[in-house]
């Protein structure tokens, strides 16, 4: 049975933790969520006494024996929301640290993603990307494809496969890159990125899991008639997301003035060709001006923040997401995968906490370091709204898809004992020091159970 097929009702008891927006966070303890079989959230009742589930499911229609009770040490987050993912760098995660973008793209990162003009190769890797992604509580991915329209759509078929909601690009790139390793022309791009988008409608028509995306590599990877034609399918089909790089290095930013002269910047570039608005989802996003920062507000673009990858890319560069996050810019994090040399959304949410507490000491205060609740947001709502998929997932909200992660700190074979090596639980522990304790310290191992549309696709 694949996860997007009907599945049987849940209903948890115990404590849910989830973000209502960058400043509320939600700990409900003992309280009771119920999921229809259709993997939507049908209720969610706070303070809820042990001895009235039984009867409060009964009356919801279902009957006992799909309470799962959440002991001490237990409890339910959304699924994590990774806004920016290059698959076919999954196996080139911490190589060749120091060198620069530019540099790092074409001594290691071309030549990496060219394997996968080799279908079984592509089907090998993309495996092992979407289910360690689904290990680690990722439930939704954007995924920057290869520049290779057959390995893309093979990327859609896996997600689909494995129950991982995706959005899933073929990269489009026809210059600035080694001959073998450029689309052919800007038709021949073009026509591939049409295909993938009939592909992905063709297996998954309501888009309950994989959806399309647009994906122009960078400005400089895509000349006027590819980028005039990828405009022309995004105003033929105005729900269709699209991600691109965006301001995320100097030399890269020198190159486009260069190739684009007449644009002041790309915030103007992009959106001449009908590639900026509210389903634009800007990768890094490091050095925005005053007049880019309002055009990405005012049009309802989205930041993808990847700090462990402009921490650890050549110079040490900081967004400024409090600055985003004050002016109501939408920002969700990602991995950056390979740039980002980890794939955890944890380590991802912790990173953020870092560099935000660096911009707080370089801007002497004026940006305030986030908070582990607001990098929790980044992860979940926040990202969903990055994605276009708030109305769906990232929180609990009765009616959304229950996208989630079933956390687990004590090990049961050991009720004295954590899970690998999270830091202790001790008698005193708030619930909410215990949450702060799984943010800073826990890993994959705590991560029991992981479900999208309310179907279990991992366990243990």
């Amino acid at each position: 049975m694949t996860s997007n097929e009907p599945g049987i009702p849940l209903a948890f008891h115990g404590c849910i933790i989830h973000a209502l927006s960058a400043n509320r966070l939600e700990i409900l303890e003992n309280s009771l969520l119920i999921v229809a079989r259709n993997g939507t959230i049908q209720s969610l009742t706070k303070d809820v006494d042990r001895r009235r589930v039984n009867d409060l499911v009964v009356e919801a229609g279902y009957t006992p024996d799909v309470v799962r009770y959440l002991s001490r040490g237990q409890f339910l987050i959304p699924g994590f929301v990774d806004t920016h993912h290059h698959a076919p760098q999954w196996a080139q995660r911490g190589i060749c640290r120091n060198e620069s973008l530019l540099d790092w793209m074409e001594k290691v990162t071309f030549a990496h993603e060219s394997k996968f003009e080799d279908a079984a190769y592509a089907r090998r890797m993309y495996t092992a990307c979407v289910l360690g992604g689904l290990k680690q509580g990722v439930t939704t991915a954007s995924y920057y494809g290869s520049r290779h329209g057959e390995a893309s759509r093979i990327l859609a078929d896996i997600c689909l496969e494995h129950g991982q909601r995706a959005l899933v690009g073929k990269c489009n790139m026809n210059r600035n890159a080694p001959s073998w390793y450029c689309d052919p022309s800007p038709a021949e791009s073009i026509r591939e990125t049409k295909d993938l988008i009939a592909h992905v409608r063709q297996i998954d028509p309501e888009s309950r899991l994989v959806t399309p995306i647009l994906t122009p590599r960078f400005a400089i990877s895509c000349d006027h008639e590819l980028l005039t034609g990828l405009g022309e399918i995004a105003k033929q089909n105005p729900d269709l997301p699209i991600q691109t790089h965006f301001n995320e290095a100097e030399p890269e930013m020198q190159l486009t003035r260069k190739l684009y002269p007449q644009f002041r910047n790309e915030a103007e570039l992009y959106e001449h060709f009908g590639l900026l608005g509210p389903r634009s989802i800007l990768a890094h996003c490091i050095f925005l001006d005053e007049e880019e920062m309002q055009r990405v507000k005012t049009l309802g673009c989205g930041v993808a923040h990847c700090p462990i990858a402009t921490a650890t890319m050549g110079e040490f560069m900081m967004a400024p997401i409090r600055e985003y996050l004050r002016r109501g810019i939408k920002v969700g994090l990602g991995t950056d995968v390979g740039g980002g040399f980890s794939s955890s959304l944890l380590d991802a949410m912790r990173q953020a906490f870092i560099i935000s507490k660096a911009r707080e000491t370089l801007t002497q205060g004026r940006d305030p370091s986030l908070t582990l609740h607001e990098g929790f947001f980044l992860a979940t709502l926040g990202g969903a709204q990055v994605c276009g998929l708030d109305d769906k997932i990232g929180n609990f909200a009765v009616g959304k898809e229950f996208d989630a992660l079933e956390i687990h700190i004590i090990d049961p074979e050991n009720p004295g004992g954590s899970l690998g090596v999270i830091t202790p639980i001790e008698d005193e522990d708030s619930t909410e020091v215990i949450f702060e304790k799984f943010l800073m310290t826990g890993d994959d191992r705590n991560i029991a159970k992981v479900y999208v549309r309310g179907r279990l696709v991992k366990t243990g």
